[in-house]
């Protein structure tokens, strides 16, 4: 989606080893690590106020997963593309965890409140069309 649809690379130069990396670190990582999270903090985080256990739960998901698991997907990415994982680290890091919490946070608020455990993670992978989008353009970068 990002190649075709925001950087309009055409079929003829889309890059399928980009594709893959992607939809490998998407099935083997983040689909297993979201669901056990979502399970861990619907046992471990639960208080009085069921508001301020959303609340929690948003903040615990955005210091801890979400920081891990762009930590673990540009390095993984970088590992994979043979580049230092350093670097990436370095350039991509922290704008893209900014970005994060313009967006996330709102979405697992949504999410935790409304959401049931089981389907949590479907919820995630929709706004991820776009969000992977964003991930895979920022990770494309300084290559060109």
């Amino acid at each position: 989606m990002a190649q075709q649809g925001v950087e309009k690379v055409g079929i003829d130069k889309h890059n399928l080893a980009r594709t893959g990396r992607m939809a490998l670190y998407g099935g083997a990582v983040f689909g297993p690590a979201a669901t056990t999270w979502f399970k861990f903090l619907q046992q471990r985080i639960n208080l009085r106020n069921h508001n301020a256990t959303i609340a929690a739960r948003v903040l615990t998901d955005q210091t801890v997963f979400a920081s891990t698991n762009l930590f673990c997907f540009l390095s993984s990415m970088a590992i994979m593309e043979g580049t230092s994982p350093k670097d990436k680290l370095d350039s991509a890091y922290w704008p893209a965890l900014q970005k994060n919490w313009m967006l996330w946070p709102a979405v697992q608020a949504i999410n935790f409140k409304f959401v049931p455990l089981d389907h949590r993670v479907l919820v995630v992978n929709f706004v991820s069309l776009g969000w992977n989008c964003y991930l895979s353009y920022i990770n494309s970068q300084g290559k060109k």
